[in-house]
């Protein structure tokens, strides 16, 4: 833009905005969404007291986290029942390798890190896996 109006060429304009001004480009950062000055002292006040909670050998045990996954449907067949006896040069039998289906669900599982799971959940075909969804999954549990 700046070569087009002053008419000279694009490699000129760079040279003198990096080296005879010292420009150099830098590109935004991506926040989420910019915190207020009252937010930013309640996230440092909340993990001052985490840290403290963190101090009691127990407070593992006391986090619930969770976690969402992808599960598609398969249909294999067990590997002994597909056997044969077969004579010494005759052919191996011939078994197809199982495909992943087209059906796919998301498999919801809430656990404790030190008892292991205690909840898990299918979503049902075309729900919206949102803070709704799960809170509603937590308070059915």
């Amino acid at each position: 833009m700046i070569a087009d109006r002053l008419n000279i060429g694009e490699e000129t304009v760079r040279r003198i905005v990096t080296e005879d001004l010292g420009k150099r480009k830098i590109c935004a950062r991506f926040v989420p969404h910019a915190l207020t000055t009252k937010q930013k002292q309640e996230r440092v006040v909340y993990c001052q007291e985490l840290l403290l909670m963190g101090q009691d050998e127990r407070f593992g045990e006391n986090i619930i986290t969770g976690d969402e996954t992808w599960c598609f449907a398969y249909d294999p067949a067990p590997k002994r029942p597909s056997a044969e006896r077969v004579g010494q040069n005759s052919p191996k039998p011939k078994k197809p390798r199982f495909q992943k289906s087209r059906v796919k669900t998301t498999l919801i599982v809430f656990f404790f890190d030190a008892e292991g799971v205690i909840h898990r959940q299918f979503v049902p075909e075309e729900q919206k896996v949102n803070a709704e969804f799960y809170v509603g999954v937590w308070i059915g549990y």
